[in-house]
């Protein structure tokens, strides 16, 4: 297990390993207020699904230590708004609204109480909410390893290890598991441009962990599952419908057609709370599109012609069909999904 914590909360400050900055440097990125964190998860200072969650609730206590010194009434009322701002830092991982919601109900149950109180049960919660995460992907890890043959070559996208939670990581923490475990296993791990997360983030893990592993760019991985050098497909996800449809990293949906092609299974790796019971499909989950800057440079430096149009979601979505299963903490859910979904539920 990495050794850096990659996000902590210390001091009345959060602070976040700098995701910007590895693999190169490691530098810690100090959130002393509300907007520092909105910032650094709009930015990505701090990106995966379940880290933002974390920091977005950490958000929220820098909030109420902010507006600390506040009549009662304004102190509530500012504080709702700066939940309002961290629920909206980004569209689509819905594990930085369900954090965010759950900081409300705390807040909202608690108005009767005292400023200092009401900050104390938010710092509760908050450090509730990163524990949490940490036992959850380790439940994911065992559920996942269960499925891992003694001898495997897997393909993972984009980082889903601790830097994307708050310590072990999803589909990343599965590897990470049989890798403990004493299974011989071997990961090919694709760049993910643009903004390179798999080459700069799952790379660094895999290199600090001892990891056997290769770097591909993402190009060479339908070349892979063609010629039989991968026998399953472990990914992370930023929302999934109540019927399996699954917004990951751009890509996803590309790795999963061809899996399905050469009968390559593929898999999910994500906590239950990154379902999203209200919505029914992947139709109704909203795609950021980021800048144009992150395609036509590279590390700050231009590589497309000025003056080029740029089209650049974020995500995409995976129709549930394209899956094999869903590995939660809850155990690994196969289809129905729409059936075995709503059970996680109950």
């Amino acid at each position: 297990m990495l050794k850096i914590k990659t996000i902590e909360f210390k001091d009345e400050k959060l602070y976040l390993l700098d995701q910007r900055k590895l693999p190169n440097d490691c530098e810690f990125f100090v959130c002393e207020t509300f907007e520092d964190v909105d910032f650094a998860i709009k930015d990505m200072v701090v990106r995966g699904a379940p880290a933002i969650g974390a920091a977005a609730a950490y958000g929220v206590v820098l909030a109420a230590g902010q507006f600390m010194k506040e009549d009662k009434d304004v102190f509530v009322k500012r504080l709702q708004e700066a939940c309002d701002v961290l629920y909206n830092s980004r569209p689509t991982a819905v594990n930085l609204m369900w954090a965010v919601n759950r900081m409300r109900r705390v807040l909202e149950k608690n108005e009767s109480l005292g400023n200092q109180e009401i900050y104390d049960r938010l710092r509760e919660e908050a450090d509730r909410i990163f524990k949490e995460d940490l036992s959850t992907n380790k439940k994911i890890a065992e559920f996942g390893n269960s499925i891992l043959p003694q001898k495997a070559t897997i393909l993972t996208h984009c980082n889903t290890g601790a830097l994307a939670t708050t310590g072990y990581g999803t589909a990343l923490g599965v590897i990470r598991e049989a890798f403990y475990s004493g299974k011989d296993i071997f990961v090919y791990a694709d760049e993910t441009r643009p903004r390179l997360q798999g080459a700069k983030l799952t790379a660094w893990e895999l290199v600090q962990e001892g990891i056997p592993s290769r770097l591909i760019a993402d190009s060479v991985a339908a070349t892979l599952i063609r010629d039989g050098r991968i026998d399953l497909i472990l990914v992370g996800a930023d929302r999934i419908a109540s019927n399996g449809d699954t917004a990951n990293k751009i890509g996803t949906f590309m790795l999963s057609v061809v899996a399905k092609v050469y009968g390559v299974p593929f898999y999910i790796a994500a906590p239950t709370t990154t379902i999203d019971f209200e919505i029914e499909s992947g139709k109704e989950i909203k795609i950021e599109e980021r800048s144009a800057e992150e395609v036509t440079h590279i590390s700050g430096v231009r590589v497309a012609p000025e003056g080029i149009n740029v089209y650049n979601p974020a995500f995409d979505v995976t129709p549930a069909e394209n899956i094999t299963g869903i590995i939660t903490e809850k155990g690994i859910v196969k289809k129905p999904f729409k059936e075995n979904i709503l059970k996680l539920k109950e």
